[in-house]
């Protein structure tokens, strides 16, 4: 007797549950290896279905999870400073990992197109290829994901949008994912004049991968808009001002957010500093 086949959102709340950080993105890929082939028609049809997401995701026993303020600051520059980013970038990867797999498990009573899956699992697809390109440098460098501590406050944004489609996409791929397109550039600078070329290598996968992932969010939180008649500039303020804590911090990568479709006149109005005109 042959089980029956795995709809989309059980495969997601398998990797939800899975702790080890090298099984939940294997799990991932085969996954969405397996949706791609079912999309393409070279499998079978796999259903979107209906389940029920853990509040948190498994998490393996190291790294230590701390307050934001608590983890220990350490210089760039330095050999074990750099390590130290790697292993930070490594832990934001296996969290967005989780935040794309959980928006298709939690949100599936919102109606939606089949390309709203397509897009999620292809970014989890992506994170997990980015996490184990994080591991890698971290490996060459001695080290490995879990031998630092790490901040616990990456999964508030989906805690306080648990039930909220529209707050989860302003505040995870438009907000924080597109915080990344700020920082990144900087971080391969660093690691450029560092001649650290597999690091360099690393992020820029991550870099020119991370805009279509914030380009997601921008797409799905219009077409919700759209369909219920909303004026996309006021609700994506309101939501980032109902669900993230603190304002918006720049310098903005501009260029990058342009490309993802995130126009000046959303983030600006939200950041610390005055605007400039044109986003006014």
């Amino acid at each position: 007797m042959t089980e029956p086949q795995l709809t989309l959102a059980q495969m997601a709340v398998n990797v939800l549950t899975t702790a080890d950080g090298h099984e939940k993105t294997a799990l991932s890929r085969r996954y969405a290896a397996a949706w791609r082939a079912a999309r393409t028609g070279e499998t079978a049809a796999i259903e979107v279905g209906q389940a029920s997401p853990p509040l948190h995701p498994s998490r393996p026993d190291a790294p230590e999870l701390l307050h934001p303020r608590d983890v220990p600051k350490r210089k760039p520059g330095s050999p074990q400073g750099r390590i130290a980013l790697l292993h930070a970038v490594a832990h934001i990867e296996l969290n967005a990992v989780d935040l794309h797999w959980d928006i298709i498990a939690r949100f599936t009573h919102v109606p939606m197109p089949l390309g709203f899956y397509d897009d999620w699992v292809k970014s989890a697809d992506e994170e997990s290829k980015h996490f184990n390109l994080m591991c890698d440098c971290l490996a060459s460098l001695g080290s490995h994901y879990g031998a630092l501590p790490a901040h616990a406050g990456m999964w508030r944004a989906a805690e306080d949008t648990v039930d909220d489609l529209m707050g989860r996409l302003a505040v995870v791929p438009m907000v924080l994912e597109a915080r990344g397109l700020d920082v990144t550039p900087g971080m391969i600078a660093l690691f450029r004049k560092a001649g650290m070329t597999e690091a360099v290598d690393a992020l820029e996968v991550i870099y020119s991968e991370e805009v279509a992932h914030v380009a997601y969010g921008a797409k799905w939180f219009n077409f919700l808009c759209g369909r219920d008649n909303l004026d996309p500039k006021a609700e994506f303020h309101a939501l980032v001002q109902t669900y993230f804590h603190g304002a918006l911090k720049p310098p903005f990568n501009e260029e990058k957010r342009a490309d993802a479709g995130l126009p000046p006149d959303f983030y600006w109005p939200l950041a610390d500093g005055e605007a400039p005109a044109y986003a006014r």
